[in-house]
């Protein structure tokens, strides 16, 4: 018995100490390497401040959408849904989506709806949409603001983060800083 519990215990200290101290300030030196030294992108609009790299709530027709929340956009509560593609309730939540979608674009059919409009990442704070999900809202946002489409086809360009390294991921864009563009234009 001793021969098990000695070691386990010696390992048991290794990990602790591992985990709870050197691995952590490792961690850290890598984010004090980053442009914000760790603190997030921050961005400030009209003496707000905002975390461009958490997922913000934007529902007003004259704005792009955001991807929805299962945490409703609360950064201390992260998490997705966890249901399942044949759970009821879920199916019902994401047709809810649809029709609202639907209802406040006018003209555009379900099927050319992206599924990132209408599902949540499983964080809940995905602050990224995808190109096409920006793109199918084009009309309404033209309409409302009086915008023309190729304007906001180049904003949309101009906004657009290519995959790392060109191969990993696809492309997305930051709805937060797409909305303050959006804003600014003239």
């Amino acid at each position: 018995m001793k021969k098990n519990i000695i070691p386990a215990i010696r390992l048991t200290l290794v990990c602790f100490l591992f985990f709870s101290g050197i691995y952590t300030l490792i961690v850290l030196g890598a984010a004090r390497l980053t442009a914000n030294k760790g603190k997030g992108d921050v961005v400030v609009y009209h003496g707000k401040t905002y975390y461009a790299n958490v997922g913000q709530k934007f529902t007003d027709d004259k704005y792009f959408y955001s991807r929805p929340s299962a945490v409703d956009y609360n950064a201390a509560a992260a998490g997705g849904s966890n249901k399942g593609p044949s759970n009821r309730e879920y199916l019902k939540t994401v047709q809810a989506r649809i029709d609202t979608f639907l209802v406040h674009n006018p003209g555009i059919k379900k099927e050319a709806i992206p599924s990132d409009l209408v599902t949540a990442s499983g964080s809940g704070l995905d602050p990224d949409i995808s190109v096409p999900a920006a793109r199918v809202q084009l009309k309404r946002i033209a309409a409302i603001r009086g915008i023309g489409e190729g304007n906001l086809e180049q904003l949309i360009l101009a906004n657009t983060e290519k995959p790392l390294l060109g191969w990993f991921g696809t492309e997305k864009i930051n709805v937060l800083k797409l909305n303050i563009a959006l804003d600014n234009l003239k």
